[in-house]
């Protein structure tokens, strides 16, 4: 589970410092973990996630990203695709479906 200090800014309200320690972190990365590794090999980039999960805040889905790679559950590689937005974002596998060679 990410840490809740990981989940607020040192600068952030007290009232955000109370609420990361009451949000279920392990829960959501599992949800998005499950999302990004429905995309397989091909991959995806947040748009997709966020398509796919559409009763979740941006910002409940997106802050997962980071714990998620921390726990090297998922993989960006810089490769970028272009969002909804038409700016880049980063492409993300699962771990087990990154379609390349990976050397630690």
């Amino acid at each position: 589970m990410t840490e809740a200090h990981k989940l607020v800014r040192t600068n952030d309200p007290i009232t955000s410092h109370i609420a990361s320690q009451s949000i279920e972190a392990s829960r959501m990365e599992k949800i998005v973990l499950e999302v990004i590794n429905s995309f397989g090999e091909v991959g995806c980039i947040s748009d997709d996630v966020l398509d796919k999960l559409p009763q979740y805040r941006y910002s409940s889905v997106t802050a997962r990203y980071k714990g998620l790679q921390e726990k090297l559950l998922i993989y960006k590689d810089g490769t970028q695709a272009k969002g909804i937005s038409g700016r880049p974002q980063q492409v993300m596998w699962g771990w087990n479906y990154y379609p390349r060679s990976i050397s630690l």
